[in-house]
């Protein structure tokens, strides 16, 4: 990974460890139900944001290297990775 890229995913991810905590605290405190839900979807799209880019990383070095390749079985293999990822998305 890129250090650009993973110092974007690094604050990403410790802004949704924030989130989820405050999540936590939100429960502990009894605070409103539509408050907490808030702060859920705020979570999952920080997460979301970080998934977008590890895929856009996996898709630029991983993905792009193994089809610049000769090695039919390492294309195959990459197709079949984002085959799985975005199928597990789907879910």
């Amino acid at each position: 990974m890129d250090a650009n890229t993973k110092t974007k995913v690094q604050a990403r991810l410790k802004r949704a460890a924030g989130q989820v905590a405050g999540i936590q605290r939100m429960v502990e405190d009894d605070r409103y139900c539509v408050d907490v839900l808030h702060q859920i979807d705020a979570a999952r799209a920080a997460l979301a944001k970080v998934s977008q880019l590890m895929l856009e990383q996996h898709m630029e070095t991983c993905v792009r290297h193994a089809f610049e390749s000769d090695d039919a079985d390492a294309r195959q293999a990459k197709i079949d990775e984002l085959v799985d990822v975005f199928g597990r998305a789907s879910r």
